[in-house]
């Protein structure tokens, strides 16, 4: 992914109330593959999330987040998008430059308190204070790993948890953020798709972990330059709280980050893949499969989205935009990590618009998958270059804290029996970000 280029070593890297609007059909996984019932739990069947209407997910049906209060009848900021807030204000007859001064002071300014925005009158200070509140997720636990990575864990709200991580390197700092509590796609090599679906993120909830991260380390001079909605969750199963969220993170008068800096990974929702091109981010596709029978066995969706007709996608988003997609591509132990499984890889994307990103596996409880050997992974890498494909191999990294990917769960715990020394990659041309800000 482009984000993630600079940790990269070839190259330069890097329960609550369940959604009462979200509807979802449980794929019947032996159904057309009787083989995959016995590689694949009857429970871990991937679900076909319906996307939400506008209304769905409207400000006044948003899901109760942190702190939420059934007394509370003002709105949280951190919901609006800077065309929502200027509806808002409208109804209370307000100019629609009110809503940028607010959002300069907010995201610019980082001042949440009315009495401090100046430019404001006196009787409109107080009269938003009765209408808006500025509430952020609660970060429950802040762990650093040995190599400079770090990982948040929020509270979400009623017992949920999701986390979000901090990816350094010497040019750029990203961040990967999650968009919802567990996930339906059932993933089999990741740790989140062990959790069912549990409720999607608001827009609050996602530009929150942003700025509280940006706010923690914000007071150490740094800056967080890159945003991917690579953690906790499908982004695109919750299609209207991502893109709204985007539509702060990139808005001048919000976050102002290149569009060039935001990627949308997506394990192949195919139904609402167009909605990236319309936001002209960046796609990154969660692959991890040469053909259909690998790839339905260690990603169900693809029983509902065969590789053809995401391939076929992932040109119409090129031929929009004219930006390359990342393909994120898992290195399972003899499963997807031989030399002829790498030409087969090739050969599959040979004519589509791409760079491989190749993700040795990270292990975590229960996965009943291992890490291939760093020689492996190594001659895997090499052959795909020989064949002539861009592919970078991701430095991993985080692995000592739970954070790197296939890692993030609802708990932040440093795992207690996890060996992490049966690879060095990641230790060469190791690039750091001790201090400043990077270039954005």
């Amino acid at each position: 992914m482009d984000e993630l280029n600079g940790a990269a070593i070839s190259s330069t890297e890097l329960a609550t109330q369940v959604n009462q609007s979200a509807k979802s059909e449980t794929t019947d996984l032996e159904k057309n593959d009787p083989q995959s019932t016995s590689q694949l739990n009857s429970q871990n069947a991937v679900e076909k999330a319906e996307p939400q209407s506008a209304s769905q997910n409207s400000l006044a049906n948003e899901q109760k987040p942190a702190g939420y209060n059934v007394e509370e009848t003002r709105q949280n900021f951190y919901s609006f998008t800077l065309e929502s807030l200027e509806a808002f204000l409208k109804t209370y007859g307000k100019e629609k430059f009110r809503a940028q001064q607010i959002f300069k002071w907010v995201y610019e300014q980082r001042v949440t308190d009315f009495d401090q925005m100046l430019n404001l009158s006196k009787d409109l200070r107080a009269e938003l204070k009765n209408l808006i509140t500025f509430e952020l997720p609660p970060i429950l636990k802040h762990l650093i790993s040995v190599d400079g990575t770090q990982k948040f864990l929020f509270d979400v709200g009623q017992g949920n948890s999701i986390e979000a991580v901090v990816i350094p390197s010497d040019d750029r700092l990203t961040l990967c953020v999650s968009s919802e509590i567990g996930c339906n796609m059932a993933c089999q090599f990741c740790f989140t798709g062990k959790q069912k679906l549990k409720r999607r993120l608001t827009i609050a909830e996602i530009v929150g972990q942003f700025m509280q991260v940006q706010d923690v380390i914000g007071k150490k001079g740094l800056r967080l330059s890159n945003i991917v909605f690579m953690g906790m969750g499908e982004p695109l199963d919750n299609p209207d709280a991502v893109f709204g969220a985007i539509d702060v993170i990139h808005s001048p008068w919000g976050v102002n980050l290149s569009r060039k800096k935001i990627t949308v990974s997506t394990s192949g929702l195919i139904p609402e893949m167009y909605r990236v091109a319309q936001a002209k981010v960046r796609l990154a596709v969660s692959l991890n499969g040469y053909d259909d029978e690998v790839r339905s066995k260690v990603m169900p969706i693809n029983k509902k989205y065969p590789l053809k007709d995401l391939l076929d996608e992932c040109r119409r988003y090129y031929r929009a935009t004219g930006d390359k997609i990342t393909m994120e591509y898992v290195l399972l132990k003899g499963v997807t990590d031989q030399i002829e499984h790498a030409r087969k890889l090739v050969d599959l994307l040979r004519d589509v618009p791409c760079k491989i990103n190749i993700i040795p596996f990270n292990e975590h409880p229960g996965s009943g998958f291992e890490r291939p050997s760093d020689e492996t992974v190594q001659a895997f890498h090499k052959k795909c270059m020989d064949l002539g494909a861009q592919v970078l191999l991701r430095r991993t990294m985080g692995r000592d804290i739970y954070a790197a990917c296939g890692q993030l769960t609802t708990k932040v715990d440093r795992p207690e029996n996890m060996d992490i020394s049966n690879s060095k990659i990641g230790g060469t041309n190791v690039r750091s970000f001790s201090g400043g800000q990077p270039s954005v």
